[in-house]
């Protein structure tokens, strides 16, 4: 008698243009080890932004941001004319980038030095 039920096959894991993924499934863990690394790491991701130097590229983004927001509401709030809200506006990104840098280097730095206060007292 012929058999009914179909042997269960792995998925393939390949692309449509050919390329098999290598790297482990990001599914359940194999082992309980597997398990509690992985609880280990995502405790600590949230924390990690902060952990990181500041850069001149998350200033100039910053500074891009607000002076965009400063530009739009002197042209809709206050009525300027858009020559001198694009000059305010120049004029305010030249000065929120080194102070968003220098203010979120300060602030990094008072950070670290409490971490390291935290780790050498415990």
């Amino acid at each position: 008698m012929a058999q009914t039920r179909k042997r269960r096959r792995r998925k393939h894991r390949g692309t449509q243009g050919g390329r098999i993924d290598t790297s482990p499934r990001r599914g359940r863990p194999r082992s309980r080890d597997e398990a509690r690394a992985r609880a280990k790491t995502k405790r600590r991701t949230p924390a990690t932004r902060f952990d990181n130097p500041p850069t001149w590229r998350g200033a100039v983004i910053r500074g891009l941001v607000a002076a965009a927001l400063f530009v739009v509401l002197l042209l809709a709030l206050f009525g300027r004319p858009i020559g001198e809200a694009l000059a305010f506006g120049v004029f305010m990104l030249a000065f929120y980038i080194p102070a968003g840098f220098f203010m979120d280097n300060m602030l990094w730095r008072r950070r670290e030095r409490q971490r390291l206060r935290a780790k050498q007292g415990s």
